[in-house]
């Protein structure tokens, strides 16, 4: 090894012996690569865009025999998906469509939870963009259908947000009648089935919202005695307003 090595070492030529040719096309490489570096765009984290959550069959088997850890996990999963490596990606850039599949397939690993609904109703349909706001409403309002006693506090959210953030209250009226027909428990507050009453009001349909007190007392839904007296002033002063109005006519 040491013969083969010397041997080598005999045939190494002397720097001096390169060509200035071969110098000069080396510089020329060498600052044409720093030239090249040096007008390139500095490297920027790129936010990925969210998902299609897994099928539903695929998603159960994740579950390991415990939806109800894989729908606190994804939750949470989903809600940090704005803080990617490098880079904070806006709410309002996150499809609203593909994420209400995820809610969905998350609410579906345990009916029960009422965390996905918060989310959706105090966290996503809050966000100030339009489209958004309606699809996650929407979302709420169907998923409301299959659980309203217990799922009308977050229809009851959105309601208030088609009033005040969309400017909506032919939404907001239709989000409350629903509480009022359909969320039948006596642990649903008056407040709650009266929305539609303010809405009513609201929206300069005082003939609706008089009738809508007058069945409502008719029907003996209400028995508590403040509820009623109140329900009483309201009528009245329903009155007084129609009054008025047909005299300013």
């Amino acid at each position: 090894m040491a013969t083969v090595l010397a041997s080598m070492a005999g045939r190494d030529r002397p720097w001096s012996h390169v060509p200035r040719w071969v110098w000069g096309l080396a510089l020329l490489c060498l600052g044409l690569q720093l030239l090249f570096h040096a007008h390139l765009n500095p490297p920027r984290a790129r936010a990925d865009a969210l998902p299609d959550p897994p099928p539903p069959g695929m998603f159960r088997l994740l579950t390991f025999g415990d939806p109800v850890a894989l729908n606190r996990l994804a939750m949470l999963w989903l809600q940090a998906f704005d803080y990617q490596s490098g880079v904070s990606l806006s709410f309002k850039d996150l499809d609203p469509h593909r994420l209400t599949r995820w809610l969905a397939a998350i609410i579906d690993l345990d009916p029960r939870s009422q965390y996905p609904l918060m989310a959706a109703s105090r966290f996503y349909a809050d966000i100030a963009c339009e489209e958004t706001q309606r699809v996650l409403s929407h979302f709420v309002y169907e998923q409301f259908f299959l659980d309203p006693n217990r799922r009308w506090p977050w229809l009851g959210h959105v309601a208030i947000i088609a009033k005040h953030r969309l400017h909506d209250l032919p939404l907001a009226l239709n989000y409350a009648r629903a509480i009022r027909q359909h969320a039948s428990s006596t642990s649903v507050p008056a407040w709650a089935r009266q929305m539609e009453l303010t809405f009513l009001e609201d929206m300069g349909e005082l003939e609706q919202a008089r009738l809508f007190i007058g069945g409502l007392l008719a029907s003996h839904l209400v028995n508590d005695p403040q509820e009623i007296h109140f329900l009483n002033q309201r009528l009245e002063g329903i009155e007084v307003r129609e009054k008025i109005q047909e005299m300013t006519r």
